[in-house]
Parts: structure tokens; C-alpha cells; sequence
């Protein structure tokens, strides 16, 4: 499936070293005011190339504007929006061709559909989630109408952890890092682990702001469910917290129970969410990245033909996904929310009079 939403929906195509990848978003209110220099920040945030702690392949990732919108405002048919592969060198990957690369998802791709495209993995590629942040700014737009807002950063880089969470720092960080004195640390940590020709994994932290109580829809369409499928579905994700997380198993509920007042929340261990519905409180994510599996050691594994070779990796490649895959967390919550603020306008009477009567 490359469609995800079910109001608020978003159509990714494209792969890694084809002409171009990009995606249509449909079901976005007419009338939104559509601010192609956010859109554009956004994918410049997660375009490859910025620094030493990422790949090497530049791609200027320039976000163009098919349809959907007139005059700078949306018109409430499908936005296309596509971005060309400018710097594609897929003759790297030649010594591959019939090659499965160990930790990526070549072997799976190849024994479902039985073809190979191993310029950069194709349509497996992480280069695809360009196309899922051009997508996410739109959502973004439309929540921030709605007094939504949604922030991300690295909270821990190969078991080094930040100690304090500072989002408005993350946004000048090169590392995306929260923590700005944990932060030479962790940029240590990627590079050694460059320099040894190997990766590093990495925990992303994804917060909104602002989100109302109800946005979601039990029982088979929970909030915090697709949170965790929408996360789940990044390249490289291994693992989802909502909240608390695992830590609540090291909890009594006496201890895990937020608190109610007037005035809100006395703590947030739910992570803003309780029965799949928003309470409220901050969402708060956790989304757990694997380190990239391409990395420049001699590796076991087979060809299509299922003979023993050894694999010696060439390419440009990320030593640690997760600091640019922050940028594509804050996208796919801003799908879900946006999805979940559109489903959520029918759940009352009081809702359908206010827009008929």
C-alpha cells in the first residue's frame, strides 16, 4: 500500500534513483493558505548532504507544486507535488546487481514481486520519505491554523542519552540534538563510528503542542495506534513509545496515573492519549531507529541465485538515519493528526449545525 489516511490522505511514488519522487495529497480543506517556503524549509531540513555527519549524496530536493492550488491557497482537490533526483550515481551499486544486502530490505523486495532494482534499494529507499515531509507540511499548515504545533529532536545517539529537552535548539542543531551539552558527545559517537566504516542508531523524540481533547477514533482506528503505525512505517524504525513507554511495566499505578485538576494534567505518563483519544496534554513519541544498515565492512550473504558471497559495500551513506529521519517523525504525526482532526468534525451534532444551520 503507498496510501496512508483515510480523510486527510497522502499517495507517495517514486524511487531512490529514478527521475523523480513525489506524492498527491488529497482531502486537504479548500481554502488553506499554502506556504510553499515552509514546505520547501521542511524538506530542506531533511535533504542529505548538510554536514559530515551525513551522507555525501547532495540532492537539492526543490519541492514543485503541480496542482491543488490557486493563487496561494488550496482549492480542495488533490496536491501533487513532485521532486526530481538530481544527483543519483546509480553505477555504485553495480557490483550489487544481484546481491541482497544484509539489514536492508532487498531480500524481501526481490522475493515478493521477483524483480531487482538495486539502484539504492528503489522503492525501499529512505529517499522516499522526501516525498512523506513535503506531504506532512501540508498537514503541518493546516494544524498550525489549528494552534498545533509539532517538534522533534535526538534524545539518545548510540546509548548516549540528553539529560535535558530543549526543541528550539534541536531546530539550530546540525545533529537535531535536544541536548546541547550531550550534543558533542553523540556528534563523537557518529563520526568514530564513520570513521570505522559502521553506524550507529538513534532515538527520536516527537512532541505536539496544542492538540485538543478527542481527536481519535476507537476502537480500530486509535490514536496512539497509528502514531505507532505511522512511525513504525519509517525506514529503519524498530520500536515505538507512547508516553511513559516500557517504563511503566517499573511502575505501580498509583505512580503511572496522571492526576486530574482543573487546571489540566498533573503529570503526562499517558503521553497525551488515553482510550486512543487525545486528552488534551502534550503527544509525546518516542521512535526508535535502527543503525543504517549500509555500512563499509565485508559482509555475508547470497545472490538471487541463493550462492554464498561476500558483500563490500560502495555509495554514500547516512552513519546514523536517525538524525535526519527526526524531521520525517514531525511529518507523519502531522499526517495522523491532521487525518484525526478531520475525522473527528462528525462526531457531534452540535459539529454538523454549527456548518448547516
Amino acid at each position: 500500500m503507498n496510501t496512508f489516511g483515510k480523510l486527510f490522505r497522502i499517495t507517495t511514488f517514486g524511487e531512490s534513483h529514478g527521475k523523480a519522487i513525489g506524492c498527491i495529497v488529497d482531502g486537504v480543506p479548500a481554502g488553506l493558505k499554502i506556504d510553499e517556503e515552509f514546505i520547501q524549509a521542511q524538506l530542506d531540513r531533511r535533504k542529505p548532504g548538510k554536514s559530515k555527519l551525513e551522507t555525501a549524496r547532495k540532492e537539492d530536493d526543490k519541492v514543485e507544486i503541480l496542482s491543488g492550488v490557486f493563487e496561494g491557497v488550496s482549492t480542495g482537490t488533490p496536491i501533487a507535488m513532485v521532486i526530481y533526483n538530481t544527483n543519483q550515481k546509480s553505477k555504485d551499486y553495480s557490483n550489487i546487481k544481484d546481491l541482497f544486502r544484509p539489514g536492508h530490505a532487498d531480500f524481501t523486495y526481490y522475493h515478493k514481486y521477483g524483480i531487482r532494482d538495486y539502484r539504492g534499494g528503489g522503492r525501499s529507499s529512505a529517499r522516499e520519505t522526501a516525498a512523506r515531509v513535503a506531504g506532512g507540511a501540508i498537514a503541518q499548515l493546516m494544524l498550525k491554523s489549528l494552534g498545533i504545533e509539532i517538534q522533534s529532536g535526538i534524545v539518545e545517539i548510540d546509548g548516549i542519552k540528553a539529560q535535558k529537552l530543549d526543541f528550539e535548539y534541536a531546530k539550530t542543531s546540525k545533529l537535531n540534538a535536544l541536548d546541547k551539552e550531550i550534543e558533542p558527545l553523540q556528534e563523537e559517537a557518529v563520526l568514530k563510528a564513520k570513521d570505522q566504516h559502521d553506524s550507529v542508531g538513534g532515538v527520536v523524540l516527537t512532541r505536539a503542542k496544542g492538540v485538543p481533547v478527542g481527536l481519535g477514533e476507537p476502537m480500530y482506528y486509535k490514536l496512539d495506534a497509528l502514531l505507532a503505525e505511522a512511525m513504525m512505517g519509517i525506514n529503519a524504525a524498530k520500536a515505538v513509545e507512547i508516553g511513559e513507554g516500557v517504563e511503566v511495566v517499573h511502575l505501580k499505578g498509583s505512580q503511572n496515573n496522571d492526576a486530574i485538576t482543573p487546571d489540566g494534567f498533573k503529570t503526562n505518563h499517558s503521553g497525551g492519549m488515553l482510550g486512543g483519544i487525545s486528552n488534551g496534554d502534550e503527544i509525546v513519541v518516542k521512535t526508535y531507529f535502527k543503525p543504517t544498515p549500509s555500512i563499509f565492512k565485508p559482509q555475508e550473504t547470497v545472490d538471487i541465485h541463493n550462492n554464498a558471497q561476500e558483500y563490500n559495500l560502495q555509495g554514500r551513506h547516512d552513519p546514523c538515519v536517525a538524525i535526519r529521519g527526526a524531521i520525517v517523525t514531525e511529518a507523519m504525526m502531522a499526517l495522523v493528526l491532521a487525518d484525526m482532526a478531520l475525522l473527528n468534525m462528525g462526531k457531534k451534532m452540535e459539529h454538523l449545525t454549527k456548518i448547516y444551520n
